[in-house]
């Protein structure tokens, strides 16, 4: 009798062990978060055009995720040359009493330096990063928003907001194209991101509307349902390296985050809007560069003004309208 005991406890073990694994994987932890990310081929990037696989990955990812990343589709002799002259403007920026702030006084708003020399075709209108918002925006885009974002020295969070803090299409209607002059990681402030929110920002989501110093944050009740029920969607903050782009759809729920270097990190922010919405900013250069920035895959629609352009007086925040009107 004993040794039928036995038999039976040792033959029962593999099920009891499959069990047990079984309620260890209902309680396990949901996989990190990340940014899904395409790493072009030498013939991609020749080409300015993705490959048919990858240009369906960026795409499945847009549309899920709300971001993608290229990787290593920058020059990084270019990236430092325009890191080392923006570093110096933000020092004076923030030098100037009325300092471009963005929801708090460490992160600033910061234009590039409109200029032949430091207008780099890879950084600015990357032939792959157009290929990509093309795709998914259709035809022409409209680039009509060009600036950055500045991270400084800091120990505090923007709050969780979206960028489209007005009433707005509820399908893909713009892009932020966002390059890093350096890599950008969780130290130096990286964006806080929120993975598939893009459909989630509509107005009522918002504590404020477009007019508001701190528009478009998102309602805190909504931002603890997201972390409950969707865990494997962030909120994270990603490793993006050097020579990277990252697309965004511009109402995905995201968080400036604290840069706790010593070094200004500089990430730079273009918008590429659907040919068919109808925004109506434009961009400013200085008379000469008309030929330099035709495009015939990007609408640039812009004013050409006699130099010097005063690009660091430029407005910011509420003063940039990314609405549409007739």
């Amino acid at each position: 009798m004993h040794l039928l005991k036995l038999r039976a406890r040792v033959a029962a073990r593999p099920a009891l062990a499959a069990a047990r694994a079984r309620l260890l994987a209902t309680h396990a932890a949901p996989p990190a978060p990340g940014i899904r990310s395409v790493a072009p081929s030498q013939a991609e990037r020749a080409a300015g055009r993705l490959a048919p696989r990858h240009m369906q990955t960026a795409l499945e990812a847009l549309h899920e995720d709300g971001i993608v990343m290229l990787e290593g589709v920058v020059s990084h002799a270019h990236l430092d040359k325009l890191n080392e002259r923006m570093v110096r403007d933000a020092e004076y920026l923030c030098s100037r009493e009325n300092s471009p702030f963005n929801y708090n006084r460490d992160n600033i708003q910061q234009d590039p330096p409109p200029e032949p020399g430091m207008w780099f075709e890879d950084i600015f209108v990357n032939p792959l990063a157009v290929d990509v918002t093309s795709a998914l925006l259709g035809g022409r885009p409209k680039m009509t928003f060009c600036s950055g974002n500045t991270a400084l020295k800091a120990t505090e969070s923007q709050p969780v907001h979206t960028d489209a803090d007005f009433a707005h299409p509820k399908i893909p209607f713009a892009l932020v194209v966002n390059v890093g002059l350096v890599d950008m990681t969780p130290e130096n402030g990286s964006t806080e991101l929120w993975l598939g929110t893009q459909n989630m920002a509509q107005p009522d989501s918002q504590v404020s509307l477009h007019g508001d110093r701190a528009s478009g944050r998102i309602r805190e009740e909504l931002l603890a349902r997201r972390k409950a029920e969707a865990p494997e969607k962030g909120p994270f903050q990603p490793v993006v390296p050097k020579g990277s782009i990252v697309l965004r759809d511009l109402r995905l729920w995201h968080c400036g985050k604290p840069n706790r270097t010593d070094v200004p990190r500089v990430m730079l922010a273009m918008i590429h809007f659907a040919p068919w919405y109808r925004n109506q900013m434009r961009l400013e250069f200085p008379k000469g560069m008309e030929l330099l920035l035709a495009n015939p895959l990007l609408d640039m629609p812009a004013d050409f003004v006699d130099p010097p352009v005063k690009y660091l007086d430029r407005a910011f925040g509420n003063a940039y309208d990314f609405g549409q009107r007739d």
